[in-house]
């Protein structure tokens, strides 16, 4: 089945704040699979409590997946969700801004932490962090973590991977469906907290979202394990954003579990004469 992509546009009219109810909800879930004795996945989901802060900064999630050996990845990946929360929701500046400078303060906060724990040398991290204001949704991305659009029960990838495979995909030696099952689809080629600056993948504009859509985050542990378009429909089926997440962690601990498995989930709600009586 071909894989189904959206790139971020402008074009399409955001979706105000609104009435109290259509904010959105969020949640996530990680576990360390059935083989690995520790979870080296890390995640957030926040929805500020503070009206003025969820006018300015909203919703948002993030996720990561460590590397490193002596528990240096679920450092890493522990650092690096710590950090973009809090630089992202006490920086003055607006969220285009703010969220990927978040995460190159994780990215010098991990290398210091490195640094002073020198048994933690060569310790880093995925990192993607999305963020929902005003009905628009910003992105910074780093690695081989994902961000999904789930409308209408279809899921689209917002991210490329920054893999050794998706290299070949952009050399034209590999189609999208090919580098999903390549040996090098695991070797990851950005990373935070490896090198003293990271480069910070981003959007030009915000992505508009629509009353019903739902963001989904995934560490490798998931997305290896289940296809695009079951993740569609099993976050557009699910009750809430908790039953979505505990549904894909099922599936992917009954497909495999050999790796940690972590996954976020933030649903728009649909608007009162748009839902189901």
């Amino acid at each position: 089945m071909p894989q189904r992509e959206l790139k971020p546009t402008a074009d399409a009219a955001v979706m105000p704040a609104g009435p109290a109810g259509l904010e959105p909800e969020a949640s996530y879930i990680s576990d360390r699979g059935k083989v690995r004795p520790t979870n080296e996945d890390s995640a957030c989901a926040v929805i500020p409590d503070d009206p003025v802060l969820l006018r300015e900064k909203g919703a948002l999630m993030v996720v990561a997946d460590g590397m490193g050996g002596h528990e240096g990845g679920e450092i890493a990946s522990r650092i690096t969700v710590d950090r973009v929360r809090a630089a992202y929701y006490t920086a003055s500046a607006p969220p285009h801004e703010a969220l990927p400078d978040a995460v190159r303060a994780a990215n010098l906060a991990v290398l210091e932490h490195a640094r002073q724990n020198p048994r933690l040398a060569g310790m880093g991290t995925t990192c993607t962090a999305v963020a929902v204001v005003g009905g628009a949704a910003w992105l910074a991305h780093v690695g081989d973590s994902r961000l999904y659009l789930v409308r209408g029960g279809a899921a689209y990838r917002m991210t490329q991977d920054h893999s050794a495979a998706m290299e070949l995909v952009a050399q034209g030696l590999l189609t999208l469906a090919e580098a999903d099952h390549h040996e090098q689809r695991n070797i990851i080629v950005r990373a935070v907290g490896t090198r003293e600056r990271v480069e910070v993948t981003t959007w030009k504009d915000p992505f508009p979202l629509r009353p019903g859509d739902s963001l989904v985050l995934s560490t490798d542990g998931m997305h290896e394990t289940i296809r695009d378009e079951e993740i569609g429909e099993l976050a557009e089926r699910a009750a809430d954003c908790r039953d979505a997440c505990q549904l894909l962690l099922r599936l992917a601990l009954e497909r495999d579990g050999s790796d940690n498995i972590t996954v976020a989930v933030l649903r728009v709600p649909r608007r009162a004469e748009e839902a189901a009586p």
